[in-house]
């Protein structure tokens, strides 16, 4: 969804909502693949006025068009937990994505580093739009405040589906990274040059989608996929026609060959629309 199929301020512009729609109409099967939680996702989509299946939290969670959780692959707590403490040693900010929502122990971070990273990225767009995409996302509980983590990891009631890390200092992230390394049974991607995304190993777009596909009768080879970071590099690697933003990273784009139009310019509208031959 960020960097692909929505815009900097968090909106699916008409010509990617319009050929979303005409793909459903001819029969096309249409799936949201996003780091983001069922409720940050469905949030935006019906905004729209679209209902799809979704593969959340990097594959971590995948919904029915209804919303209902069809299948789930969380992190083991005791891997979850060590994740944590090396990322609280690094010095780097996280959320922990859970069955039950996303939380956080510092409600005012949460905001804070969002505008930062997002205005980083896209200096073109007014920072007080910015920063009203990322209030509403702890006005509209998108976001929960909890007062420290060990809750989560403690209790049986909540399954640990991500830990995700924002920083803008380099050193800081790759210490993250370098201590994650020594715990085994992680998926450690990113979907931006500022995060970390922690999942399980089986947690993954591109092993979400390929079940996802098999269910619906059709191949990886009939499938088509766009993204725009590390973090689709799964998927991107096992469908038959990867295509990447016109904003995507450059090895992103080295690896699928094809590249579309950016975010901003309705890319992801523009690939399908050429797919349909229309």
């Amino acid at each position: 969804m960020d960097g692909t199929l929505l815009t900097a301020t968090q909106q699916i512009t008409a010509e990617n909502r319009e050929a979303i729609l005409k793909a459903k109409e001819q029969g096309v099967e249409v799936v949201v693949a996003t780091g983001r939680s069922f409720e940050e996702a469905r949030f935006v989509l019906e905004e729209s006025g679209l209902k799809l299946p979704m593969i959340c939290v990097n594959g971590a969670e995948v919904r029915s068009e209804d919303g209902e959780i069809v299948s789930s692959s969380p992190l083991n707590k005791a891997e979850a937990r060590q994740a944590a403490l090396r990322l609280v040693e690094s010095g780097v900010y996280f959320e922990v994505y859970t069955n039950k929502g996303t939380f956080t122990e510092d409600e005012d971070m949460a905001i804070t580093i969002i505008v930062d990273i997002f205005s980083t990225a896209n200096p073109e767009v007014p920072i007080e739009k910015i920063a009203e995409a990322a209030e509403e996302r702890m006005h509209k509980g998108l976001i929960t405040k909890i007062d420290h983590y060990d809750e989560l990891f403690e209790d049986d009631q909540y399954e640990i589906y991500k830990l995700l890390a924002f920083s803008l200092d380099d050193d800081k992230l790759e210490a993250a990274k370098d201590g994650l390394k020594e715990i085994s049974g992680l998926a450690v991607s990113s979907s931006g040059r500022e995060n970390i995304e922690i999942t399980s190993l089986e947690a993954q777009k591109g092993i979400a989608l390929e079940k996802f596909v098999a269910t619906r009768g059709i191949s990886l080879e009939e499938t088509m996929a766009l993204g725009d970071n590390f973090n689709d590099v799964s998927m991107l690697e096992k469908v038959g026609k990867p295509v990447a933003m016109g904003n995507a990273a450059q090895e992103i784009k080295e690896l699928c060959g094809e590249v579309t139009l950016t975010n901003e310019e309705s890319g992801v509208g523009k690939a399908i629309m050429k797919v349909l031959d229309i």
